[in-house]
């Protein structure tokens, strides 16, 4: 018999039961929410060593696979990384509330008031891959934010993510809330993905973060709006005017400290002044460093071991040690490029001239520019937002790293004391 009906029925349980969760979670106070938020970051923390046995059953099955050396990264777990799962709670439970906010506030002419209020979504449908830290991120936004959230991680972290998905819900039940305003998809179906994908009337946003095929499948069967980024393919621009041993740190930084995240530096160009004294001191920290270079034939002339690049080199999220390069002419050709291949996630400069940095900021259209720091720091909780729940290279409704504010609406209320319209 096909199992076709009780998938569908599955779903839209799932779909049913935080809409339903939605509407309390509406309604509840800040208190009741940052309780459950401390509480569930106390229990990640408590049971560090559980989370981790968990995530030791998937991390070694994963090495049995394919899996990138990047990837793998990201599905293991640490007592250090656990902590800042629970660290990030915290965070969250610290942030003003964007539910009641009033965002506006004026008064018409004829007395009437007008407020402008922040609201939940509603319900959050969010797929991700790899990383099971993403399963605490995402519960903690969505819920602080007033919404209920589906969750479908990815095969790889299915034991972990279930331990990290049992806790949340006992702190749930135990702080008085919906177990189902937090639900984990229990099937590993892909069909039960499509499903949901069609379920607008329940089901108000959709966030996929994980690799382009999933993000670009997502893009085109969604029924409900997307949130999303495709990748981040991350330029730093090191002008003439540039203090060298920054640029240096810089760089390195933004490639070495974690290669396999999507603010990672994965393409540098060098203006041709600097080119000369610059390049050759790079070259033999990244090589020291294990990172490999392919670049443009200006670039080979002062790092021998350089492989000729590609356009696909200069368009490509590596996610690994690997580094683009390209020596330019200055400000100009490296806007081009960056226009050309930027994912507009994360563009940064590395200059002393405040005139070429303004201009460089105003001209580079991406969610974060960076002058004179790591591209590493467009990040929700680098930047004060806490966790976040990615970082999206749209326009609307949301851009850059997106936190509490970014998961909620907004209404207007009018209130008047006996206007009518004339």
């Amino acid at each position: 018999m096909s199992l076709e009906p009780d998938l569908q029925n599955l779903c839209e349980n799932l779909a049913n039961q935080a809409q339903a969760a939605s509407r309390t979670l509406a309604a509840i106070t800040t208190a009741q929410k940052n309780e459950w938020l401390l509480a569930a970051a106390e229990a990640i923390e408590a049971q560090c060593d559980s989370i981790r046995a968990a995530n030791d059953s998937d991390v070694s099955a994963a090495r049995l696979t394919d899996m990138t050396t990047a990837n793998l990264d990201r599905l293991t777990l640490t007592p250090a990384r656990i902590r800042a799962m629970a660290e990030g709670l915290r965070q969250v439970a610290a942030l003003p509330d964007p539910v009641g906010e009033i965002r506006e506030d004026a008064v018409r002419p004829n007395g009437l008031r007008v407020q402008k209020i922040g609201v939940p979504l509603g319900v959050i449908f969010f797929l991700y891959e790899s990383r099971p830290n993403v399963t605490i991120d995402a519960a903690g936004l969505c819920a602080k934010a007033g919404n209920a959230v589906i969750l479908r991680g990815g095969k790889e972290a299915v034991h972990t993510n279930r331990a990290l998905h049992a806790i949340l819900e006992r702190e749930l039940v135990n702080a008085g809330l919906p177990a189902e305003a937090v639900q984990l998809v229990p099937t590993l179906d892909r069909a039960a993905v499509g499903l949901l994908l069609k379920m607008h009337e329940r089901i108000d946003l959709v966030i996929p973060r994980g690799g382009e095929s999933l993000i670009r499948r997502v893009a085109a069967e969604a029924s409900m709006p997307v949130l999303k980024h495709y990748q981040g393919n991350c330029h730093v621009y090191v002008d003439e005017h540039a203090d060298l041993a920054m640029a240096e740190r810089i760089i390195l930084n933004g490639k070495c400290q974690r290669p396999g995240v999507c603010n990672a530096t994965e393409s540098l160009l060098v203006h041709a002044a600097i080119a000369g004294e610059f390049l050759p001191r790079l070259g033999n920290s990244l090589r020291e460093a294990g990172v490999e270079v392919r670049g443009c034939p200006r670039t080979a002339e002062w790092i021998s071991e350089a492989k000729p690049a590609t356009d696909a080199d200069y368009a490509a999220e590596f996610l690994d040690l690997i580094l683009s390069v390209k020596v330019v002419t200055g400000l100009s050709e490296a806007l081009e490029h960056i226009r050309r291949f930027s994912s507009k996630h994360t563009d940064a400069i590395v200059t002393g001239d405040p005139g070429t940095a303004r201009e460089f900021a105003a001209k580079v259209d991406s969610a974060a520019v960076v002058v004179n720091a790591s591209t590493r720091f467009n990040d929700g909780f680098e930047i004060g937002l806490g966790a976040e729940i990615g970082i999206s290279t749209d326009k609307f409704h949301a851009r850059g790293p997106c936190g509490l504010r970014e998961l909620t609406s907004y209404k207007y209320i009018l209130t008047g004391n006996g206007q009518i319209r004339v």
